[in-house]
């Protein structure tokens, strides 16, 4: 494997990491499950015969899930069955919320670190705080005890209603603290940041299509349309999918009547038409949508339909190239099927699913985009069906097969790379250090009256950046030549602060800092202050 790969390794599996059980565009859960009739039950034969004469013992639970995961292998590589211990925590990103104590935590040296108190949750109204370490849940000691995240999650989840101990140690103070927490639902967001990037161009990042989606983006809307709102950057980067009907509600805010949004049909699925069918809060102003290889399925959908009406631009690198469908089936021990049902067509007729044919080659295919330089090179961007498509207005040639591709393509910066960059994210040690700079310094940085001053004035210094390199080099990491500093001292230094402004103004923080570098950000402005023929299509 190349250089070009093991530079940006971490980032790769970052992405495929992200997109796990999420990827894909889900139909509502089925009724029930439909009885299969006709042939031998081969299966429940094979596994009766194998409890029952086996030389060893068998655990026969284990042997059955994974049978179940081998056997959807055959099909496609997003038909999966989920098991029942896996399931409430893969539905609850789907359904925008879930039942617990509403904080999100990273564990960082062994200790449960707090990011965040959830907005609408019992730990806020509490008063536990970002950078708060978690040092026992009840009796039970949690730091220092090489808990895992999945652990953490059932001893902080549970019924809404049922209480729970949580004892804090909070640095500032140098003390612990006991929390007595009664468990509530706790929202789940789905759009993650919305803010005005100049006097008349608003910005909302949509991380997956939920069930609330829809009623969080209006509302973002209206926050946004007080401020003079004209134009809007839709940042659907890394978005892996989620509920049909969602990105169909999303795109009718921007479509007018009776435009097809999107088309579905597969064997025993009819084609099912969608169009938009009420006026939207946008069906007027100059949209432009960014999608890269984390872009899937909803978000495909969504960029789909606004690339073939010629409604907007699309900016960014190649989505990723999943046009199925699939429906969830609940099965009777709990567990459930996802199962595909149906492809889905872009209003051109496009569908945009890449071959699955070679099942290592599909796995592998954001790996082999970076080694084979496509996300550097849009002229390496590959066509992988070659039929010419059209475009609703303008005609424009768009094609299948392999994603949406973009009308302007922004390459992934690799201004920055280097050994020592590649070790300190493979280690985690840059979110590391932003929660010990943060507990250094909060009087002063919380001190600062609004996130905006933040961003312009704030400064991750040179001493600081100091501090970086001696805190890295503590964690095993050989301190950076001079070249190598040159060139990710900047990213670092940003990332720091990045992550600082998360932990005070959540994601609306991060997003806010971290985008004062985004080239895909500044063509979009550049964009739409261009004489451009897709700002003047019509709709």
């Amino acid at each position: 494997m190349s250089n070009n790969f093991n530079k940006w390794q971490p980032f790769v599996y970052a992405l495929i990491l992200s997109i796990g059980l999420m990827l894909g565009i889900f139909l509502r859960p089925a009724a029930s499950v439909q009885t299969f009739i006709g042939g031998s039950n081969k299966f429940s034969e094979l596994m009766a015969i194998i409890n029952q004469s086996y030389v060893d013992t068998v655990d026969m639970s284990e042997l059955e899930e994974t049978a179940m995961n081998d056997f959807l292998k055959g099909l496609d590589p997003h038909s999966v069955y989920i098991p029942a211990s896996d399931l409430k925590v893969a539905n609850e990103q789907l359904d925008g919320n879930f039942e617990g104590i509403g904080v999100e935590f990273n564990i960082v040296d062994d200790t449960i670190m707090v990011v965040t108190a959830l907005n609408g949750g019992p730990s806020q109204e509490l008063g536990i705080l970002p950078g708060d370490r978690i040092i026992k849940v009840d009796t039970l000691p949690v730091a220092g005890v090489k808990i895992t995240s999945e652990k953490v999650f059932k001893l902080l989840r549970g019924t809404g209603g049922t209480r729970v101990d949580v004892t804090i140690y909070r640095p500032s103070n140098k003390s612990s603290i006991v929390f007595k927490i009664t468990r509530g639902k706790i929202p789940i967001f789905s759009v993650d940041a919305w803010r005005m990037l100049n006097n008349e161009t608003g910005y909302i990042k949509i991380s997956r299509f939920a069930e609330n989606t829809h009623d969080e983006f209006l509302k973002a809307f209206e926050d946004l349309k007080k401020d003079n709102l004209k134009n809007l950057v839709l940042d659907l980067r890394g978005n892996p999918g989620g509920y049909l009907s969602t990105a169909i509600q999303l795109v009718d805010e921007i479509l007018s009547d009776k435009k097809l949004i999107v088309y579905t049909e597969g064997r025993t699925k009819p084609r099912a038409e969608y169009k938009s069918e009420h006026g939207g809060v946008f069906e007027e102003g100059k949209l432009i949508v960014l999608i890269d290889e984390g872009s899937a399925s909803a978000s495909e959908i969504v960029s789909g339909a606004i690339q073939d009406w010629d409604r907007g631009m699309v900016i960014g690198r190649r989505s990723f190239g999943k046009g199925l469908v699939q429906e969830p089936y609940e099965l009777s021990d709990g567990s459930a099927l996802r199962l595909t049902v149906a492809r889905y067509y872009t209003p051109s007729g496009r569908c945009i699913q890449k071959d699955y044919s070679d099942k290592d080659l599909y796995e592998h295919d954001l790996m082999n985009r970076y080694e084979n330089g496509e996300l550097e090179n849009g002229d390496k961007t590959a066509i992988l069906d070659s039929t010419p498509y059209y475009t609703m207005r303008l005609k424009r040639t768009v094609h299948a097969g392999g994603g949406i591709a973009p009308d302007f393509f922004v390459p992934i910066d690799t201004s920055f790379n280097s050994k020592f960059l590649t070790l300190v994210v493979g280690n985690a040690l840059i979110g590391k250090f932003a929660y010990d700079y943060l507990d250094q310094n909060r009087k002063a940085i919380t001190a600062i009256p609004s996130l905006k001053l933040y961003n312009d004035a704030y400064q991750i210094n040179e001493a600081a950046y100091q501090q970086f390199i001696e805190f890295a080099f503590k964690h095993g990491v050989d301190r950076p030549s001079a070249a190598e500093s040159a060139r990710s001292k900047s990213f670092i230094q940003l990332q720091i602060k990045a992550l600082i402004a998360r932990q005070i103004w959540r994601d609306q923080g991060y997003y806010t800092v971290i985008q004062k570098e985004d080239k895909a950000i500044q063509l979009a402005l550049k964009k739409l202050g261009e004489n451009q023929p897709l700002f003047k299509s019509g709709n």
